[in-house]
Order: structure tokens, then C-alpha cells, then sequence
């Protein structure tokens, strides 16, 4: 199918943060898009101010007349959603053409230079800050993003003249097998997803595979140290980064009063004084990668300095909602432990002397059987452990794998409190020693920030 000739686009699972670019990309375009998401979310009903038809209950009556004709209706599901799911049965049995994702991002992107930010971490931050870069440069890009900037509210960049299109390649079921970058980093290939991938070999060979597609002329800029091997084809250069060594690094680090300076170091070139705008250390990292990709495709050294310092963030990506000298309170999406480890240990740098409490929802049976002792050394870098219930997202329980888990295997000593999600604005009122409170996860506990940011904002007034 023409994506130019289409008239409609459907999606199944449309609240999800990779799919609403989409759905933002395809109303840009002039097309009518719907769909079907199980609950409502601010993110949802943002689209649906932009345009979008989205329903909540499952329902093939719900799907509007102007996507049932199948020689003219895309339909778009994300691999969240059960293959039972009726919607879905409905458009597959009556002969729609029915994509992924990915494979809609791997078309739409074969006609521009991709620029790809693949890895089980850092990727939604680094594929964001490169955006900025590019897009605050002369060198413009179209971007696909895993989260909403907060320089300017949103998740999808449109350029009609940049070749460029920056994307967050996925790896969650194979996605970004649909990929052809023209450009690619690689942050982290620390196992995950493993009930997709069964083993830590799989999940590598997935990596190595994803490395095949890079385009020649293109190129790779890998994570120094990676047990992940790289098949890259003939005329792709491969770079290395990280924080401190490889091609690409930082050098000359100063981390104090809240500020981050860097020096940037490039196989050609030095910029001195770069200032982080999001003072974390493993943006320090990050910055790197970001910079590396932009460097490499023509942002110059003035514009890449003045991106970095200009950069704001990402929602729900180290997402400071309260910072005052009583109280500190971010948001962050890590739900994996070498994720929650390196938030821990950058908050850890940011407040030394900081008493910091981790409130964490664990993000998949699966995941939480595979790795609860992993999440549990993680946590144990916070002083004061919160755990909630599991949430499924996809999955069904699994026999024996609850919260308890990791609860049972913090370190001797911690402060800890188990509770239902429902449960922790009560938990968090009665606390009188919070100092700085970081709320990590993947799920649905982040729809009680603003709750808690009140909260807490009260308790340090009264005190």
C-alpha cells in the first residue's frame, strides 16, 4: 500500500507514545485517523484535540465508516495488543492490510536518511537531544520520537527539507528489523524483553542483526564495550562513544551547583564549555551519542554547543517536578535495573547528602521473574524503597511473581514499604523525613504526579 494514496489510518493501541507520532505524522498529511485505546490518558485526548477519532471500549461497531473500505484504510497495530484483540480479528479477516509499527516507520523513512538511536536504555533521551540538535540547526530533521520534548511539547518533528529523519528504533519484538538506517547508535544492550527473546544470546544476535541494515555510506556509533559484536556491511564506518573513552567522549567534566560542563571530543574536532541544559551525569553520555550523530551530519560546532545548552528534557525522562531547597521530586521512566541504577546513581551525585526515597512500580511479570534480584541490588542505592503492585501492560500473571520479590531482596537495613498504588498518596502524606523522591516505572503510577507533587509541595510548607 501507497502511503501517499491512502485515505485512512486505523490504529489499534492508539495511546501509546511511538504510535501517537504516527498518528500526528498521518492528520499532518490530511488523512482520517482513529482508533481504539483500553483507557483514556492526557496523551490520547491531546490527540483527539488534534483530530484523531479514538474510542476506549473494544468494539468492531466503533470503527468509523471512513476505515472499513480496505483499499484505501492502513491499519496500524502496536505488538502490545493481544492478536485476539476483536478489532484486529475483524480487519485481518476482512482482508486490510494491517502493519506494524515499525514496518510503517521503516517506510516512511527508506525515502530520507534515517537516523536510528537504538539500545535497552538511553535511547528516548539521546534520539530526543539529537532531534534538538538538528532541528535547531540549519541541518533541520523529521523525528519519530519515544517521548515528548519539552522544548516543544511533542513527540513528532516535521521538516519538508531536511533528508534527515531521526527515529527511536525499538527492539521490543523485533521492530526495528523494519529499519534501514542510513545512521545508527547503539546505547546499551543489557538483556530485556526476554519473554520475546527467550535468552541474553537472542536478544544480542537481535542487535547484531539490526547492525546488517545499516546503509553503506552510513554509519555506527556503538557504546564502548558492548558484548555485542557488529556486522556491519562494507562502507559503513563504526565509531565508538562513551562517557570518557572512544572515538567519541567527554573530557574536562565539571559537575557543580547544579551545572554540567563539558568538553566534547570528536575524531576531527574539540567544543569546549558545553553546558548540559539537563545537568544529570548520564546525560553527560548521552550528550555524546547525540552530538556524535549531529557532528557527523553537518551541525557545526557552534549550533551543536548552543542545542545542548538549550535542551530541556524529556517527559517522564529524569523529570524534575518539585526542586526547592526543602524538597526534590522527578519523575523517570527507568523500568529496567541497569536503568534504575544509573538514575539512582546520578541522583546520588546530584545530593550527596540527600536522604532519596525510590517509589517503584515493576513493569511486567516477565520481566520483574527474570530480573527481580537485579532490580533489587538497583533500588538498594536509594536510601527508602516504595514498591507497588506489578503492572501487566500485556501479559497475564504468572504464578508466584509478585512486588514481594524484590521487596524480599533489598539490602539488610533499607527502609521499605510495599502497597497498592492506590495507596501511596495516603503513604507518602504521613512521611515526614522526605528530602528527594524520584517515582520510576514504566506504567501507569505516573498518573499520580501531579497528586504528589502537591503532596509534597504541602508537607514541606507545613514543616
Amino acid at each position: 500500500m501507497n502511503i501517499e494514496t491512502i485515505k485512512s489510518v486505523y490504529f489499534v493501541g492508539a495511546g501509546g507514545i511511538g504510535m501517537s507520532a504516527l498518528i500526528r505524522y498521518f492528520l499532518s498529511k490530511g488523512k482520517f485517523v482513529a482508533g481504539y485505546d483500553r483507557t483514556p490518558s492526557t496523551l490520547t485526548e491531546h490527540l483527539i484535540t488534534e483530530g484523531a477519532q479514538i474510542h476506549y471500549e473494544e468494539s468492531t461497531d466503533l470503527i468509523p465508516k471512513d476505515c472499513r473500505d480496505k483499499e484505501t484504510t492502513l491499519v496500524v497495530y502496536t505488538p502490545a495488543i493481544p492478536q485476539g484483540h476483536a478489532e484486529l480479528v475483524y480487519f485481518r479477516e476482512n482482508g486490510f492490510e494491517i502493519q506494524k509499527r515499525s514496518q510503517v516507520l521503516g517506510t516512511i523513512t527508506r525515502s530520507s536518511k534515517g537516523l536510528c538511536v537504538a539500545g535497552t536504555h538511553g535511547k528516548t533521551t539521546t534520539s530526543t537531544m539529537a532531534a534538538h540538535l538538528f532541528h535547531q540547526s540549519h541541518v533541520g530533521c523529521t523525528a519519530f520520537l519515544g517521548g515528548i520534548s519539552k522544548n516543544y511539547g511533542t513527540n513528532l518533528f516535521l521538516s519538508q527539507t531536511s533528508p534527515y529523519t531521526v527515529i527511536e528504533a525499538d527492539e521490543f519484538d523485533r521492530s526495528f528489523h523494519w529499519l534501514s538506517p542510513y545512521m545508527s547508535v547503539i546505547t546499551a544492550t543489557d538483556p530485556d524483553h526476554l519473554d520475546i527473546y527467550g535468552t541474553e544470546e537472542a536478544y544480542l544476535e537481535s542487535f547484531r542483526h539490526y547492525t546488517t541494515l545499516i546503509q553503506p555510506g552510513g554509519a555506527l556509533i556503538i557504546h564502548q564495550g558492548l558484548t555485542m559484536k557488529p556486522d556491519v556491511q562494507p562502507g559503513v564506518k563504526t565509531y565508538t562513544y562513551s562517557r570518557n573513552k572512544g572515538d567519541f567522549h567527554a573530557e574536562n567534566i565539571r559537575i557543580g551547583n547544579g551545572e554540567i560542563f563539558i568538553d566534547f571530543v570528536a575524531p576531527d574536532t574539540r567544543i569546549n564549555d558545553i553546558q548540559l541544559g539537563v545537568p544529570v551525569s548520564i546525560n553527560i553520555e548521552n550528550g555524546v551519542a547525540a552530538m556524535a550523530l549531529a557532528h557527523l551530519n553537518g551541525v557545526t560546532d557552534e549550533e551543536i554547543k548552543q542545542g545542548m545548552a538549550s535542551f530541556r528534557g524529556v517527559d517522564r525522562r529524569f523529570d524534575f517536578k518539585l526542586k526547592t531547597d526543602k524538597i526534590v521530586f522527578l519523575s523517570d521512566y527507568a523500568h529496567h535495573p541497569a536503568e534504575i541504577a544509573q538514575s539512582a546513581k546520578s541522583i546520588r551525585e546530584l545530593y550527596q547528602d540527600r536522604r532519596i526515597t525510590a517509589i517503584f512500580q515493576p513493569h511486567l511479570y516477565t520481566r520483574t521473574r527474570d530480573f527481580y534480584k537485579d532490580f533489587a541490588d538497583s533500588l538498594s542505592l536509594a536510601d527508602e524503597v516504595i514498591l507497588t503492585e506489578i503492572y501487566p501492560a500485556r501479559e497475564q500473571p504468572v504464578p508466584g511473581v509478585t512486588s514481594q520479590l524484590i521487596y524480599g531482596n533489598l539490602r539488610p537495613g533499607i527502609e521499605k514499604y510495599i502497597c497498592k498504588k492506590e495507596d501511596i498518596l495516603n503513604l507518602l502524606s504521613q512521611k515526614k523525613d522526605l528530602e528527594v523522591v524520584i517515582l520510576l516505572g514504566a506504567g501507569d503510577l505516573d498518573n499520580y504526579v501531579s497528586e504528589i507533587t502537591k503532596i509534597l509541595g504541602e508537607l514541606k510548607v507545613e514543616s
